[in-house]
């Protein structure tokens, strides 16, 4: 079984005028991050590896989940194709994993995360908010052929507040 959670990256701040790939987290992003680790801390899900977007809102969100979770620095990697706002590298990269890899934690973006979550789960979202976290398993051995995914946890940080 397959199963990968996926967590947009924490509101983001506009006040500085850099690069988008290069934009912090805002202060309310830091309490997201807590509310959302600590509920999904119950789930006991272990991933085997976690990738995250190298977009500083990202990895930052990533870090202060991973930490809460108590989840190692050295199962963390930065992939480039995580940075992707349509989801077609996004997909591509999940398609090509290592099917010893069981389970994944993916940080990244919007319009391509809540397009994948709809397309590979079996409950509709309208938008996957910042710091939102889905999860989906499949009953597949393969990542290549990933479909029929069942959505067993969605958590938004309103719904936490």
């Amino acid at each position: 079984m397959k199963k990968i959670v996926f967590i947009r990256h924490g509101k983001s701040s506009w006040t500085h005028s850099l690069p988008d790939i290069q934009r912090p987290l805002k202060k309310r992003a830091y309490h997201d991050a807590t509310l959302v680790s600590q509920r999904f801390e119950k789930e006991n899900f272990i991933p085997d590896i976690v990738y995250s977007s190298p977009a500083i809102r990202a990895f930052t969100t990533c870090k202060l989940i991973t930490r809460a979770l108590d989840i190692n620095k050295s199962d963390i990697e930065i992939v480039d194709d995580l940075y992707d706002f349509a989801g077609q590298d996004v997909i591509k990269f999940i398609q090509n994993l290592n099917n010893a890899i069981n389970k994944i934690m993916l940080f990244g973006h919007n319009y391509a995360f809540t397009s994948l979550v709809n397309s590979l789960g079996n409950r509709y979202i309208d938008n996957l908010p910042t710091t939102g976290l889905v999860l989906i398993e499949f009953n597949s051995e393969s990542w290549k052929n990933l479909s029929d995914g069942v959505t067993k946890l969605i958590l938004f940080p309103k719904d936490l507040r």
